[in-house]
C-alpha cells in the first residue's frame, strides 16, 4: 500500500498496527498471531486491517520485519555507521544491550522473524536474511575502519569477525530470556568482542 496516500491518522492507525502486531509475534510467534488477535489488541476491524494491508496476514508480517529491521538500525546509530575506535565498539555494545534488555525486549525481533519465516515464507525469509547481511556488512566495515587506523590486524577476516558478533548476540539473548538478565548477552557480546581484541595491533 502507498503510505503517501493515506492521511496522517491514517499512518498512525497503520503504524499502531504493525507495532501491536510486532509484541505479538514476538510473544506468540507468526502461528500464534492471527488477523483476530491483531483486531482485538488494535481495536480495528476486518475492513480496516485489509484497507491498509490488502495482502492480508502475509503483508502485515512482512511490514513488521521492515519496521523491526529499521528499528534495530536505528537503536544502533550513530555507532553502528562509525566503529572504527574501541570506543565506539564500547558506545554500541551499551546502546545494543539497552535495545534489546532496556526496553524489556528479552527476543531479538528480526531472530524470531527470521527463524520461523524459514519454514513458512521463503520471501519473507528472503528480506530477512538480506537484512542481515547488510547488518552484517556494517560491522564488516567497522573491523576494515579499525584495520585502516593500524588499530587491527590487516590480515583479520572483517566478515568472519562480524558473523561471529552477530551470532553471539542471537546465542546471548536466547539465554537472557529465560535469565530475565543482561548478563549473558553482555557475556556474549564480550566474548564476540574477543577475536576483534585479538587481532589488535600494538600501534
Amino acid at each position: 500500500m502507498e503510505t503517501a496516500k493515506i492521511t496522517e491518522r491514517g499512518r498512525l492507525t497503520r503504524q499502531r498496527i504493525i507495532e501491536a502486531t510486532g509484541e505479538q509475534i514476538l510473544a506468540s510467534g507468526i502461528g500464534g498471531t492471527t488477523l483476530d488477535t491483531v483486531r482485538a489488541a488494535t481495536l480495528t476491524s476486518k475492513s480496516q486491517l485489509f484497507h491498509y494491508f490488502p495482502g492480508g496476514k502475509a503483508e502485515l508480517v512482512r511490514e513488521v520485519a521492515d519496521w523491526e529491521g529499521r528499528q534495530l538500525l536505528e537503536a544502533q546509530e550513530p555507532e553502528i555507521h562509525d566503529l572504527g575506535s574501541w570506543e565506539s565498539w564500547e558506545r554500541w555494545r551499551a546502546m545494543l544491550v539497552d535495545y534489546y534488555i532496556g526496553r524489556g525486549r528479552w527476543a531479538c525481533p528480526i531472530g524470531s522473524l527470521a527463524t520461523q519465516a524459514s519454514m513458512t515464507d521463503p520471501d519473507l525469509a528472503s528480506s530477512i536474511a538480506e537484512g542481515m547481511r547488510a547488518w552484517r556488512g556494517l560491522l564488516a566495515d567497522g573491523v576494515r575502519r579499525m584495520q585502516r587506523t593500524g588499530t587491527v590486524d590487516g590480515s583479520a577476516d572483517s566478515e568472519r569477525i562480524a558473523t561471529v558478533i552477530l551470532a553471539a548476540i542471537q546465542g546471548g539473548l536466547v539465554l537472557s530470556q529465560p535469565e530475565r538478565s543482561a548478563w549473558p548477552l553482555e557475556a556474549a557480546l564480550d566474548s564476540a568482542l574477543a577475536p576483534l581484541h585479538g587481532v589488535a595491533t600494538t600501534a
